[in-house]
């Protein structure tokens, strides 16, 4: 029955990955990156509503973005909008929703989906069929579902999953056991995989039951279950605030990936293709965006190409850039920031972002 799904989404990063145009106070979530007048944080909302009564959505996200969320989605009571009051990465994120969900549901069987807030979906309709499914099948069996997306690059900034068919068990055919997680491999070990046909993205979207999630929290990571289970009667009164606020700092920043996933034995993934992306780098949002003869990218500004190829160029709305001898470049400006750097650099992104909150005291992030 759709009133037993729930769904939770993250939202707390600071995206710097996107900087300058995502900042510490607008992060990329709240963003409108292709001009649509949503931004990634609404699109994503807007994708479950289908499947998942708004009432029964979670937000995850720093307690500084509170306001934005409840601004961007104003069908959200406030009461829906977890506040971390510290980041600690997405096991103590997904350990805090579950902990809320269980003492929403109040002993009923509990469908969830977990997904970030900065997926882009292309084909949404068949997204959801997925998803569904996903729910029929944890809805009789309890294991941990994650999509695993076909590969289609040797792409090295996405973790992977090796399918073991051979093991599937009771799934169903398009459901396979998970033998192993692989963090970001090499080139030369992406093409590998992608050769092999055994391997997906791991896409950080996962399915499972309430019974499922708790039972695997409480054998892998003991000690985070145990902290959430002393609040287990604070959850959804006015007493959850306070707790979480006193006990949340002293979880560890940890992955559900590292910490749960890559041990559990019930894990289960479905392959899927539906148009996904981790919209995560300038890289990422150039493969997605529409191209002109010379393979350059245009967004929210005006851009003039002389001798130049495959570029990004983003600047604010009613400025042009005059661009002459620049290939594979990313092109961005935002609130006093210029960035130029080569696409294939840009997991320098993120040094660039430090240094310069380290030289300028953050004025600039």
């Amino acid at each position: 029955m759709k009133e037993n799904n729930y769904c939770v989404i993250m939202a707390g990063g600071v995206g710097s990955r996107f900087w300058p145009f995502s900042r510490n106070e607008k992060p990329k979530q709240f963003l409108d990156f292709f001009g649509t007048g949503r931004s990634l944080l609404q699109m994503t909302i807007d994708r479950f509503r289908p499947i998942v009564p708004i009432e029964n959505i979670l937000i995850v996200t720093n307690v500084v973005y509170r306001d934005q969320v409840l601004e961007q989605i104003p069908d959200l009571r406030a009461s829906q909008v977890l506040c971390e009051p510290a980041r600690r990465n997405t096991a103590p994120c997904i350990a805090y929703a579950m902990a809320r969900i269980k003492a929403m549901a109040k002993g009923r069987h509990a469908n969830i989906v977990v997904a970030a807030s900065d997926h882009l979906i292309l084909q949404e309709d068949k997204f959801r069929d997925v998803i569904v499914r996903c729910f029929n099948f944890i809805e009789k069996n309890d294991a941990l579902v994650t999509l695993g997306m076909m590969p289609t690059r040797p792409e090295t900034g996405y973790g992977y999953i090796q399918m073991s068919v051979e093991d599937s068990g009771s799934a169903t055919d398009s459901l396979c056991k998970v033998k192993a997680f692989t963090e970001k491999p090499s080139l030369d070990v992406a093409r590998k995989f992608v050769e092999s046909g055994d391997f997906l993205w791991n896409s950080g979207i996962f399915i499972w039951n309430m019974r499922a999630i708790i039972s695997a929290l409480h054998e892998h990571m003991p000690e985070l279950a145990q902290k959430f289970a002393l609040g287990e009667d604070m959850m959804g009164t006015d007493k959850e605030d306070a707790f979480i606020q006193d006990m949340f700092p002293t979880c560890p920043s940890i992955s559900i990936d590292y910490g749960l996933m890559e041990k559990a034995q019930n894990v289960y993934v479905m392959p899927s293709d539906f148009g996904w992306s981790d919209l995560g780098t300038w890289g990422s949002l150039y493969e997605l965006s529409e191209k002109d003869e010379s393979a350059n990218v245009v967004l929210h500004s005006d851009a003039i190409f002389y001798d130049s190829r495959g570029n990004i160029v983003t600047l604010p709305s009613g400025h042009l850039a005059v661009i002459q001898g620049l290939e594979d470049c990313v092109v961005a400006e935002a609130n006093g920031v210029l960035l130029i750097c080569k696409r294939g650099d840009e997991q320098q992104i993120r040094q660039f972002y430090a240094d310069a909150e380290m030289k300028f005291g953050g004025k600039y992030n």
